[in-house]
């Protein structure tokens, strides 16, 4: 899953929050360096990352793009997803979208000395360009493509994907649909059991 996904799933702990946000720019067991919150943030980013690559539905998905960006797909899927999660927020949030995303933007800006180095970086320039909220558009969305095939040096083609998702929506958005309502099932037993397990 992708950036507003792990936000949304992380429940209401701020730093647990802030983990599974960040939890692509820590390596291995260096997530013991951090605060506990911190670390179950980052493992439940780990085990929600392992749920989705197992499940049928996210798997469907890759496969209707597989032959044209082959192991990016996964990642063009994440940001598709966040794209459904987005444009139907009312769905899983009586906050409103652009509430809930200035709420986390104000957390990260409070804990940005915390953060890995990449997500030091980055954060000023996801806020500044409002990365989270324009999820919810396909011009959005083709803007998140761009960037991403940019950092690929322009060997993925993923700025090439919206042509698909447009040709796939309906059925990327049902299977979107019935994927997420498992994952967040999955996501608020584990968060639970981690939030326990560490005693947060």
């Amino acid at each position: 899953m992708n950036f507003l996904a792990h936000i949304y799933l992380s429940g209401d702990n701020e730093l647990v929050t802030i983990g599974n946000f960040a939890a692509d720019g820590v390596r291995g067991n260096k997530y013991k360096l951090y605060p506990i919150e911190i670390q179950a943030g980052i493992q439940l980013h780990r085990e929600i990352d392992t749920f989705t690559d197992a499940h049928p539905m996210f798997r469907r998905c890759t496969k209707r793009l597989h032959e044209a960006y082959g192991h990016y797909s996964g990642v063009i899927v994440d940001i598709i997803f966040d794209h459904f999660l987005a444009k139907n927020w009312h769905q899983y949030s009586d906050m409103p979208l652009a509430d809930y995303i200035a709420d986390f933007y104000k957390s990260l800006n409070s804990h940005i000395n915390i953060l890995p180095p990449r997500f030091k970086h980055i954060t000023p320039i996801m806020i500044e360009g409002n990365w989270l909220l324009s999820y919810a558009t396909l011009e959005g969305i083709q803007l998140v493509l761009n960037g991403m095939n940019r950092r690929t040096k322009g060997k993925s083609k993923m700025n090439e994907a919206t042509k698909e998702l447009k040709i796939h929506y309906i059925a990327f958005e049902k299977d979107f649909t019935v994927f997420f309502e498992e994952l967040i099932a999955f996501s608020e037993i584990r968060r639970i059991e981690l939030e326990k397990k560490h005693n947060i």
